[in-house]
């Protein structure tokens, strides 16, 4: 069985190491305090233009020698923005981990945030924020965030064109020295590594990066709920329909995966049966369940036209509801549902075995949402362990809450009326 180390740098720094047995390869995943929710309210975009710079040069090398040398190592390598963190992801040999750790570590603690850099990559952030309008269903998905979630756990990773245009480079390096700090970052490492030679070489790396990163709160009843529509002229209309539901810490998390995938796992699931093949009411139709360290949700999304629009809300809506309840009152999931959920996450935790780049981010979300991590045999145990029983008797006593509406089409929709309903309960949060 293989057991993720846990270990804490000189830095303050968790270091998460997998050494996994016969692989070649070795993921590296650095989350590093920073995110959308530690911006200044008026400069929203900072980590947008951060995950755009942090490749443009480290160190003493520019980015065109900076890039050369990470290449010459075959590092694939890759950023991305998230709610309290940037996302600095590599994957290469393990033979070359070491030559690769400081290019790799440069990253943040040295980045170069060049003068001339800093217009073409606004520009860069503000025209990804302009093709939003292109791209309605990712659109109607960031405004859903933006009325479901609290403030600052809404902001959209573009950022905004407002705050993009008044960042100034001082701003960036400043933002940065006060965030992108050791406590509030978590470092993973997965595959053919050497877990005592990789604490070693990143001690020696991190060396004088000290301090905290600032702690984010919110109160969740500042978060715009209820119904919101945009506008758009077009022969398309875009659902999405947002309720809350369990934290990854949660015991009822596995139960709300399986909930999810009897609704929506792939073309056997009840909504692409129910709201597309019966009834060709849209041309896209989906949920999904995301759970963070505080807060969980699930989101669902249906894409289909301006005649067909209200059914297919009203449709989406009822089986959302549906599912709810006492298996005796028409709630609940099937046998054939709960066997193919099950087989459906075991066969993803098998094949997630197989990248170490995606073992190393999963390390590092399991240290931030858990303050642990999780071994792949855990998380098969945790799956075998649940009934159908369970599965139901959770549906018995659960609800869909203070839901979020978005829709974007040419005319506001009618929310069916379980949209309107009292939730039975509060479903809480912890607050970081």
């Amino acid at each position: 069985m293989v057991r993720p180390e846990v270990r804490t740098l000189r830095c303050g720094a968790p270091l998460i190491i997998e050494r996994i047995p016969g692989v070649r390869s070795v993921g590296v995943s650095f989350l590093i305090a920073g995110g959308v929710a530690r911006e200044p309210e008026d400069r929203q975009g900072m980590s947008a233009m951060w995950s755009e710079l942090l490749f443009r040069g480290a160190g003493e090398l520019d980015s065109r020698a900076h890039s050369d040398a990470l290449d010459r190592l075959g590092a694939a390598r890759s950023c991305s923005v998230r709610t309290f963190h940037l996302h600095l992801g590599a994957t290469l040999l393990g033979a070359r981990l070491h030559e690769a750790l400081p290019l790799l570590t440069d990253i943040f603690l040295r980045p170069r945030a060049d003068e001339a850099s800093i217009e073409p990559t606004r520009d860069l952030c503000i025209q990804s924020v302009e093709g939003l309008r292109d791209e309605p269903q990712e659109r109607v998905m960031e405004n859903l965030r933006t009325h479901h979630n609290p403030p600052p756990l809404n902001r959209s990773s573009h950022g905004q064109i407002e705050g993009l245009k008044r960042i100034t480079r001082d701003d960036m390096l400043a933002w940065w020295r006060a965030s992108a700090l050791p406590e509030g970052s978590i470092i993973a490492v997965a595959g053919d590594c050497d877990p005592d030679a990789v604490q070693r070489r990143l001690d020696e790396l991190l060396e004088g990066w000290t301090g905290a990163a600032p702690t984010v709160t919110w109160n969740d009843s500042d978060a715009d709920r209820g119904a919101h529509h945009e506008t758009n002229p077009t022969n398309q209309v875009h659902i999405a329909l947002a309720h809350d539901a369990p934290r990854e810490s949660d015991e009822n998390s596995v139960l709300e995966r399986i909930i999810i995938a009897a609704l929506s796992g792939g073309m056997s699931g009840r909504l692409f049966t129910e709201v597309r093949e019966k009834r060709s009411l849209c041309y896209s139709v989906f949920a999904a369940y995301r759970a963070d360290r505080d807060s969980g949700r699930v989101t669902a999304y249906a894409g289909t036209t301006p005649e067909r629009a209200q059914e297919t809300l009203d449709v989406l809506m009822q089986e959302l509801s549906r599912i709810n309840g006492a298996v005796a009152t028409g709630g609940g999931v099937s046998e054939g549902e709960f066997q193919r959920a099950v087989v459906g996450m075991k066969s993803r935790v098998v094949m997630s075995a197989e990248s170490t780049s995606g073992r190393a981010a999963a390390l590092a979300d399991d240290w931030h949402k858990l303050g642990r991590a999780r071994s792949l045999d855990e998380i098969a145990e945790q799956i075998d362990a649940v009934t159908l029983d369970q599965v139901n008797a959770r549906l018995a006593d659960r609800d869909l809450g203070r839901m979020t509406a978005a829709t974007i089409g040419p005319a506001p929709l009618t929310m069916p009326e379980p949209f309107n309903s009292p939730p039975k309960r509060v479903n809480g949060s912890m607050r970081a």
